[in-house]
């Protein structure tokens, strides 16, 4: 298995957007296209990769911005994934007004995230994992065999996501982590939405926000 991971900063609030791989078959995808979906979109044809899919953790509008750029330069579109729960967050173009930003949301989701689902990128295999709390249909998307956990804006280095929001909910967050996250091999990298990786031991140990 030979995925390889792009990450990019991008945005106003500098989401974390990963282009993902397999090497040998060029099959790709962007987990949480963020913003300036151009940039994501240049470097995947400076490597011969084709990206056919579009892979939501959530729906927030600093996750989802670059979608319709990368979709724009793409024939056929890409297919969009994003759990049921974030449909309506979605529509709303990610809660962007709220915050000043109205962006261009791409192509509408046509496949359901469900828990236990297994997405497959060339010989790669990756599992979603349900875990509302930031948003309702909030996931992350754990590949075993790199021991990487896309973790969204669930939890961070140090830190977790908001709770805020309309729809999040804390003790939900909470529960998502224990149950979806902490429960993972303690080696696992915790790839994240906003700022460092970390892993799910360094975490479960010194996140203070949340227990194992």
């Amino acid at each position: 298995m030979t995925l390889e991971i792009i990450p990019f900063v991008l945005g106003p609030v500098r989401t974390n957007a990963y282009l993902i791989a397999d090497s040998v078959s060029g099959d790709a995808a962007v987990i949480d296209p963020a913003w300036d979906g151009h940039i994501i979109l240049v470097d995947a044809k400076k490597r011969g990769w084709r990206i056919a899919h579009l892979w939501y953790t959530h729906a927030h509008f600093d996750h989802i911005g670059g979608a319709g750029a990368i979709a724009d330069g793409l024939n056929p579109l890409p297919i969009v994934a994003l759990h049921p729960g974030d449909h309506d967050l979605w529509k709303a173009a990610g809660g962007g007004p709220m915050f000043g930003f109205n962006i261009d949301p791409g192509p509408e989701p046509t496949i359901d995230f469900t828990q236990g689902q297994i997405l497959h990128l060339g010989d790669n295999s990756i599992e979603v994992r349900c875990t509302p709390g930031h948003t309702p249909g909030h996931v992350v998307l754990y590949c075993a065999a790199q021991k990487i956990c896309f973790c969204g804006d669930l939890i961070f280095a140090g830190s977790v996501g908001r709770t805020d929001l309309p729809g999040s909910s804390w003790d939900a967050l909470v529960d998502s982590i224990q149950t979806q996250v902490y429960t993972l091999p303690d080696d696992t990298r915790l790839l994240s939405g906003h700022g460092p990786e970390s892993t799910v031991g360094q975490e479960k140990t010194s996140n203070p926000f949340v227990q194992a």
